[in-house]
């Protein structure tokens, strides 16, 4: 994926690389403020919205987040989760800072057996979506575009739209 930015500014971050904050005068600063949403676009995938995120252990690329808003961090998805959820671009382990995406169509990791235009569901496999049902555990606002090993080994293409898990049967 070669996602650039479209928006009207500049980053000096691509959307597939990482980053550590640097401290300037004691205050801690990254190369992109926490929380800040661009549209990119990828000759394969179109155009895409990001948002820039603290990452956690265990990312890599494909890793399907909860976003915790209050500091703009992440944690990987699994069974009975709540909140946002967004497709890690890199491999954005902890104290490191990157790129999620939330809109358009991605890449997320997915279990064996994952079928195209499936529903997508957390599994207790943190990171990972399946299409198994779940109660609770359905992620509105993302399905499958293909199967899994699309494009590549323990991933498929999705279609996301600022997706969210509620841990129940409706979206609240």
């Amino acid at each position: 994926m070669a996602f650039l930015i479209t928006e009207p500014f500049c980053y000096s971050q691509q959307i597939d690389a990482t980053t550590t904050a640097v401290t300037v005068d004691g205050a801690t600063r990254t190369d992109v403020p926490l929380g800040t949403i661009v549209r990119a676009q990828d000759p394969t995938y179109g155009v895409g919205e990001f948002i820039y995120l603290l990452g956690v252990a265990s990312t890599v690329v494909g890793s399907v987040v909860v976003i915790d808003a209050g500091v703009f961090g992440t944690t990987l998805a699994s069974a009975n989760a709540k909140g946002q959820i967004a497709l890690a671009m890199s491999i954005n382990v902890a104290s490191q800072y990157g790129w999620y995406q939330i809109s358009g169509f991605g890449v997320a990791k997915v279990l064996t057996g994952f079928a195209d235009g499936a529903l997508c569901y957390l599994t207790s496999t943190a990171g990972t979506v399946d299409d198994t049902a779940v109660t609770g555990d359905l992620v509105h606002g993302m399905v499958g575009t293909s199967a899994i090993a699309t494009p590549s080994a323990g991933l498929a293409e999705v279609s996301i739209s600022r997706p969210i898990v509620t841990d129940t049967d409706a979206v609240s």
